[in-house]
């Protein structure tokens, strides 16, 4: 009679989440997360085919992670996008790990940035409609282009480049938004 397995496949998951959390996404090994996890590599493997499974797992909690931090977030400002962006640059340096896990590496094959950013409640969705309202003429357009400026605002946040106050990165966002919706 086999013994009765006493590790879940969510204690295994938030294990190696914590693991990615405070050491990266590339550092999650099946020994690793056994110490973290308290047990052998034997229940990882039996509840997991392979590594690949367990990172997929791993992943699909980091988008869930973003996106509850997502919808905790302040939205006050009447500027489409800019609230989104907050949000993009604090979760960048509050949570560099996650940050690159999902929006830099190649690792989350079957979900764009756009999905993981516009989520279930349709955050990007939601911001192009306000633009439309406030009168851009191509709002998605504008989308692009606020994107690319976002992105790279947040991956200056994951390595330290980015160290502007809230009310100058508001400015800034805001005379970004000015700028591209007149193009």
């Amino acid at each position: 009679m086999s013994r009765k397995a006493t590790i879940t496949q969510e204690e295994i998951v938030n294990a190696a989440f914590k693991i990615t959390v405070k050491e990266g996404f590339d550092q999650i090994t099946s020994r690793k997360l056994a110490g973290a996890a308290g047990c052998s590599t034997q229940p990882i493997f039996r509840i997991y085919d392979n590594m690949d499974e367990l990172k997929n797992d791993v992943a699909l909690k980091a988008i869930g992670f973003f996106e509850d931090y997502c919808r905790k977030s302040e939205r006050v400002h009447e500027t489409p996008f800019v609230d989104v962006v907050r949000c993009y640059i604090k979760f960048a340096q509050e949570h560099p790990n996650l940050f690159k896990l999902l929006f830099v590496s190649s690792d989350i094959n079957n979900k764009s940035m756009y999905d993981i950013v516009n989520g279930t409640e349709e955050n990007i969705v939601r911001e192009v409609s306000r633009a439309r309202t406030m009168g851009a003429a191509n709002a998605e357009q504008l989308f692009m282009k606020m994107w690319i400026f976002i992105h790279g605002a947040g991956c200056m946040a994951v390595t330290g480049d980015y160290d502007l106050e809230e009310a100058d990165s508001v400015a800034m966002l805001q005379s970004a938004y000015d700028a591209f919706s007149k193009a």
